[in-house]
């Protein structure tokens, strides 16, 4: 049986554990129809062109995990930026974890979607909120009708969260081979901030696909400061889908560093409902034998006098490729925005590849948009000077893709976070200055 197939045929089996009077119930039912219909995407499709899910399909995945694996936080602290007080959120093969977790309703919401999703007391965010960004392709769908956990994060007026979320989502390697479809969501309200961090990890070889699905709502002059780490075993695959919705004066920045996995798909959407908007995405990738990595962004600017940057750098080793397919819209009524885009690349071996395509619609007239692109090898005769400096050749490549990737890291608020990616980038490039995460 093939893998849609498969989840379509599931989907009853689902209904019958989680409550079918539930406020989505009318959703999930819609969302398995629509995944019927599209199914996973082919490279039939514009936005899928260099990107085929075939390899990471053919997998016989586990949908409903069966056994579960209380592991301890000595065999897998090295996941968590432990060196700093963070709520977490935790979860083993898709199952909530307390005993690794920490979540909180001390005048915040730091907790589950399951709890959520059930309790008549979140009915009125559930109701305002969930999947009213996510967009209705059939992987987003596919989520959303096997939406029962994530984390669900809800930050009230004028709240100053005083330590980071950590979301970790671990898949033991219990199964064969498992699919995971992580959903979470995050309301950010008027003049509130909150820090981010989340992972998807795999504890041994055993396939897994992840198909995750984010949604960000930030209103009126509210703060989110999101960090997502990827760097999972080549036996990984993630499809993570984040949508941002913004209100007047809000700030939300999403930073992606893609460093492991087999496949990585990030679609990551921005929509600028109000004035005086400032949207950031910043990304690193550093891949290599065939692993593939591909940024698909979008940022739409609907309102005028806001602003956008895009920031992505790729280093490509092997027969790794790369991906970068990013949109910037402006509507007529956008006046005054400046919108900013950059992908710059480098390619180490001959046999890597990247494909990217920086896009601006603009339909204002008095507007500041930027795009460009670049693809090219170390600079030679930086190379050279550094050398003749007595630094040997493999610590002076490092230096040099340090340097590339340094306005990115510039940009990293949390000091601890900024650490941990640069001991993996340290490891990346064959430079012993820690240890392997």
């Amino acid at each position: 049986m093939e893998l849609k197939e498969k989840l379509v045929s599931s989907f009853m089996a689902f209904e019958d554990t989680v409550d079918v009077h539930s406020p989505i119930h009318d959703i999930r039912t819609e969302a398995i129809k629509t995944f019927e219909t599209e199914g996973f995407p082919t490279k039939r499709q514009e936005a899928w062109k260099y990107t085929s899910l075939n390899s990471v399909l053919k997998h016989d995945y586990s949908v409903f995990p069966k056994q579960e694996n209380e592991i301890e936080f000595k065999d897998v602290k090295k996941y968590f930026i432990h060196d700093i007080d963070a709520y977490k959120i935790i979860f083993i093969d898709g199952k909530y974890a307390s005993h690794l977790s920490q979540t909180t309703h001390d005048g915040i919401d730091v907790c589950l979607m399951s709890s959520a999703l059930s309790k008549p007391k979140y009915r009125l965010i559930i109701e305002n909120y969930f999947n009213k960004i996510a967009s209705k392709d059939g992987l987003s769908s596919l989520n959303t009708a096997f939406s029962a956990e994530g984390a669900y994060i809800h930050i009230p007026k004028n709240k100053l969260v005083q330590k980071p979320i950590q979301i970790i989502h671990f898949s033991t390697g219990n199964e064969a081979a498992l699919m995971l479809q992580p959903r979470n969501l995050v309301v950010v309200d008027e003049n509130s901030h909150v820090q981010i961090i989340e992972r998807h990890q795999s504890l041994t070889d055993n396939p897994v696909l992840t198909n995750s699905v984010t949604e960000i709502f930030t209103n009126k002059r509210a703060i989110v400061d999101y960090y997502k780490i990827q760097n999972d075993r080549e036996s990984a695959s993630l499809i993570d889908n984040t949508f941002v919705n913004q209100k007047q004066e809000s700030l939300a920045k999403v930073h992606t560093f893609s460093f492991g996995g087999k496949l990585i798909r990030n679609n990551l959407n921005f929509y600028q409902n109000g004035e005086r908007i400032d949207s950031t995405m910043k990304g690193i990738t550093i891949i290599g034998n065939k692993q593939h990595v591909d940024h698909n962004t979008l940022v739409h600017h609907i309102e005028p006098n806001c602003e956008s940057h895009q920031d992505y750098k790729g280093i490509f080793d092997d027969s790794s490729t790369g991906v970068f397919n990013g949109k910037v819209v402006v509507e007529k009524e956008a006046q005054k925005t400046n919108a900013f885009q950059a992908n710059n690349n480098i390619l180490i071996s001959d046999k890597a590849s990247i494909n990217t395509k920086p896009q601006l619609e603009i339909f204002a007239d008095d507007v500041k948009c930027s795009h460009g692109c670049t693809i090219g090898q170390l600079d030679e005769s930086a190379m050279f000077y550094l050398r003749s400096r007595g630094i040997p050749e493999k610590e002076a490549r490092a230096l040099l893709m340090f340097a590339f990737s340094n306005n990115v890291l510039d940009s990293v608020k949390i000091p601890e976070v900024k650490n941990r990616i640069t001991k993996i980038i340290a490891n990346k490039l064959g430079v012993n200055i820690g240890f392997d995460l």
